[in-house]
């Protein structure tokens, strides 16, 4: 069965992934470090991971071919990835087996330059245009998924 496991510490689109949750009845499971609120509905369940990367291990250890994480840890999608799911990113990017390497190159060469301090700052803000096109991709991931 299709699930949705939301990396839910600093994830700016989770009412997002409930209301695409809602419309195909997906169970979805929030993982975080710390007890937050999760809308009252069976097809919504907190789960608790305290220690660093404990929520990233128990998503990794868990998600199964055709599952879907949302995730903006590139090392926890590519996880994802190789276990056979699919992963999208909170701006709508999706990582699967043909992208998810030039996702952790990209990661790894701007973690080096900002290590030698040659980059700076981090993500832009999010914006309307980059939670729709969040939701486009989520439904598009979803049915997708559902095909196979």
């Amino acid at each position: 069965m299709l699930t949705i496991y939301v990396d839910a510490d600093a994830c700016p689109v989770k009412d997002e992934v409930y209301k695409v949750a809602r419309r195909y009845a997906l169970q979805v499971f929030v993982v975080a470090n710390s007890t937050m609120r999760v809308p009252t509905d069976a097809l919504f369940e907190l789960v608790v991971q305290v220690g660093f990367g404990a929520a990233d291990d128990w998503i990794a250890g868990v998600i199964g071919t055709a599952d879907i994480c949302i995730t903006s840890d590139v090392p926890l999608a590519a996880r994802c990835v190789a276990n056979g799911a699919v992963a999208l990113d909170p701006k709508g990017r999706l990582f699967n087996a043909d992208t998810i390497g030039e996702a952790v190159g990209v990661r790894d060469l701007l973690e080096e330059l900002r290590a030698t301090g040659e980059a700076r700052g981090g993500p832009a803000p999010m914006t309307a245009k980059d939670r729709s096109r969040f939701l486009s991709r989520l439904d598009e991931a979803v049915v997708a998924a559902r095909r196979t």
